[in-house]
């Protein structure tokens, strides 16, 4: 399995997780909420639903709708399929969010791993960013050698272009540094003791466990169009 489809198995489970849905409610929530499926067609995302439904992970079921069903049947058409996460989907939609190797921290993998983070454990959470931050400032270390090895040999603009790469990097490990901050600060609160009122950036996951997100205007997700680096 390819590390793109491994990914995008990776966000039905996560989504079908929350709530049934058929093929249209999908690739909607995966192109509106999962930024890293922008464009990508039913031709890429059937294959994928019938490869979970062979493995057992998902269930197809007819729409429930009444009005759905009769107009499917005075036109001709097939009523629409809902999907819906078995048992031994969830439970193994649990075993890859525990899964805390190499590949989470590359560039479209964390960003899937990031969007369903409340339903994270906080220790996988951690161990996730730090590793992503590890990666980060190891790219950053390479590009700043790079850079200072060929700056007299590059013209102003690809000079420009290898600033922005480095300042999106440089970017994205300040914004890692605040989450794996507010991580560890909603974990000392939690040893703390109930008598330790919770702070105003915490928030609750479906693992029972507060989170600590770090208060800002807009989101704290990266936007991947920022990292020329990729």
């Amino acid at each position: 399995m390819s590390r793109r489809s491994g990914i995008l198995e990776f966000a039905v489970l996560g989504l079908l997780r929350e709530a049934p849905m058929h093929g249209y409610e999908l690739r909607k929530r995966l192109n509106t909420s999962l930024g890293i499926f922008r464009a990508f067609s039913y031709g890429t995302l059937y294959p994928c639903l019938k490869t979970l439904v062979a493995n057992g992970w998902l269930i197809e079921e007819p729409g429930s709708a009444p009005e759905d069903a009769l107009a499917a049947s005075l036109s001709g058409r097939r009523a629409k399929i809902v999907y819906r996460l078995t048992a031994e989907g969830k439970e193994h939609f649990e075993e890859l969010l525990s899964h805390t190797g190499p590949d989470s921290w590359e560039d479209e993998h964390f960003a899937a791993r990031f969007a369903f983070f409340g339903q994270t454990e906080r220790e996988v959470r951690m161990r996730v960013l730090e590793g992503r931050r590890s990666r980060l400032e190891e790219r950053l270390e390479k590009m700043r050698a790079s850079l200072a090895r060929t700056r007299e040999r590059l013209d102003d603009y690809t000079l420009e272009l290898q600033r922005h790469g480095m300042e999106s990097v440089e970017r994205e490990v300040r914004w890692l540094n605040e989450l794996i901050e507010s991580e560890r600060a909603g974990r000392d609160q939690r040893r703390s003791g109930p008598e330790s009122p919770a702070g105003p950036a915490e928030q609750h996951n479906t693992s029972g466990e507060t989170g600590g997100l770090p208060r800002h205007g807009g989101s704290t997700r990266p936007d991947p169009s920022d990292d020329t680096t990729k």
